[in-house]
């Protein structure tokens, strides 16, 4: 299989291919997003707007964010959990993610949280008491019980790496409020008591269950790249891809000029062509494993918020640019709400492209998103090789 051909695959099965919503975008868009997608990553940096926003927005357009955030915070249908780092997706899904809060709760993982939960227990079952008797409860609203005498913690006295571990275990659970707060409560609470009371897979199946899940939505990837969709080591995710495609749920391929072999869903279309407009978010799943990233579409993508600003490439929070079936360039994007502009402060066109076409792509699409945002306009900037054919469609 041609690379051209295995990213329009990723991309169909991603969602570029489903037509846009005619009319309002309703919980039925949603619906058909997060089966396309199983989960959204969630962030603080809110750059342009909070990270969830855009991998929707990516597909749906625009959309009212409020009737997003009360589908995913306030429907029953969906939990925040750890998956693919923090993440909101289906409660349907929560059996099959219990063997990597066993894990953690074991001190395979997390081992800092790990240790001071098995170091100080009493603490800990105090704080989960009262979350139990009060929640929902922000963490700086625990009254600690923790005695403040004594240097461990550095002297905290919040409470927050108590419930943040409770948390990641699946003691308690956890929903946003205000400004993506996070409260905390029982976790029968979030996550309606039948699915609860589900047996518990084996890891295996478990693991089968997610990685069968992660090639309905990537479509086409190597092991690395369906491990990475719930974080799963790749080492022990492949022989669950091995009888995946004994029993016919995945099948192995190869696609020219990867290293790996290739798992392809049986589910999956082959698209002839994409006609895609999006920007991306950093942490969409187009681009989210750098590698497959790299390997699909030719495009080398790394986050520099932590870089420091004087050896960025790029720009502080840059979101790659999909046009058809190609990551065509990239964006430095900051939304100045107090200026009511959205500030294109770096614009990169890849190498090849066509530089009047894109430009005046990305010009409609920044328009768009700005509308998104609730934004009055767009300025652009002088970096980037794209900056000036952008400045002059625009005029």
């Amino acid at each position: 299989m041609k690379r051209e051909a295995a990213a329009r695959i990723a991309l169909g099965a991603q969602g570029f291919c489903d037509q846009l919503p005619s009319g309002r975008v309703d919980v039925r868009h949603f619906r058909r997003v997060l089966a396309r997608l199983a989960l959204l990553q969630l962030d603080s940096v809110q750059a342009v707007c909070r990270s969830h926003y855009l991998p929707v927005y990516s597909r749906l357009g625009v959309y009212d964010r409020d009737r997003l955030d009360d589908w995913l915070w306030n429907s029953g249908e969906m939990f925040e959990t750890w998956a693919h780092e923090a993440s909101i997706l289906p409660v349907a899904m929560e059996p099959a993610l219990r063997w990597s809060k066993r894990r953690a709760s074991e001190g395979e993982t997390w081992q800092g949280l790990h240790a001071m939960a098995t170091g100080h227990a009493d603490y800990v079952n105090a704080v989960l008491a009262e979350v139990r008797e009060r929640g929902p409860v922000r963490a700086l609203d625990l009254s600690d019980p923790r005695p403040r005498s004594g240097d461990w913690w550095n002297g905290r006295s919040d409470g927050k790496r108590a419930v943040d571990w409770l948390f990641r275990i699946g003691m308690v659970g956890s929903r946003r409020v205000g400004n993506f707060e996070r409260t905390y409560e029982p976790l029968e609470g979030v996550v309606p008591a039948t699915v609860l009371a589900e047996p518990t897979p084996s890891d295996e199946a478990a693991q089968r269950e997610l990685l069968e899940v992660a090639g309905r939505c990537q479509g086409i990837g190597t092991a690395g790249d369906l491990a990475d969709h719930f974080r799963i080591g790749v080492t022990e995710a492949r022989p669950r891809l091995a009888e995946l495609v004994e029993e016919g749920r995945l099948a192995s391929v190869h696609v020219e000029g990867w290293k790996e072999a290739a798992f392809l869903h049986p589910g999956a279309t082959r698209p002839r062509k994409i006609a895609a407009r999006a920007l991306l978010s950093p942490f969409d799943p187009v681009v989210w494993c750098r590698p497959r990233a790299e390997r699909l579409f030719g495009f080398r993508y790394r986050i520099e918020i932590y870089v420091p600003a004087n050896k960025r490439e790029f720009g502080y929070y840059v979101l790659p640019f999909l046009l058809g079936q190609d990551l065509v360039g990239r964006v430095d994007l900051k939304a100045d709400r107090g200026e009511g502009v959205l500030r294109a402060r770096g614009v990169f066109a890849e190498d090849g492209v066509d530089h009047v076409h894109v430009a005046a792509e990305l010009s409609a699409e920044l328009d768009r998103l700005a509308s998104f945002l609730g934004l009055d306009g767009v300025e652009v900037g002088g970096r980037g090789n794209l900056a000036a054919a952008l400045r002059s469609v625009r005029r």
